[in-house]
């Protein structure tokens, strides 16, 4: 990681600054990811996380729904953090997956389903710390939720 990164993901994992990422990446994310198939995405090029777009079916539309999120590189497996950048809810992805666990990732060109699971206990304390790895924003997040434990859920492909 290099400096250009780390101040990036500070300023990202801020109070000020998720609230104004949390409004404006997934205006240029989201296009960015669709038009390169999982390959580029301007918040990836400024923080170097990996991001991903999810797929998921609403739990109360039926609809396909796709988000960019950073996705955490587990092997074959992916973990999600339910952050919402530190909010007092859920994400709204987070609920369609406990509707629906069978999800859509796109990234590096590829597209693959997956089967999404939420982890607890010493696997959650694993891939929290993953992901933490990556993104150290996730503990300031963690300290901004009013008290709301922050789901972690794994992927796992499906063949």
């Amino acid at each position: 990681m290099n400096w250009w990164y780390s101040m990036n993901r500070r300023i990202s994992s801020s109070g000020p600054g998720a609230k104004l990422f949390s409004h404006m990446a997934h205006h240029l994310d989201g296009p960015s990811l669709r038009w390169s198939n999982g390959r580029f995405a301007p918040g990836a090029f400024l923080t170097g996380v990996p991001l991903i777009t999810l797929t998921t079916i609403g739990a109360k539309s039926g609809q396909p729904r796709a988000i960019p999120l950073l996705g955490t590189p587990d092997g074959e497996n992916i973990i999600l953090i339910a952050s919402n950048w530190g909010g007092k809810k859920h994400p709204s992805w987070y609920h369609n997956i406990r509707a629906n666990p069978q999800v859509q990732v796109a990234r590096k060109g590829q597209t693959k389903t997956y089967i999404a699971q939420e982890v607890t206990g010493a696997e959650y304390d694993r891939c929290w710390r993953q992901a933490v790895a990556i993104y150290p924003g996730y503990e300031l997040y963690k300290s901004r939720t009013d008290g709301r434990a922050i789901p972690v859920i794994l992927l796992t492909p499906q063949p």
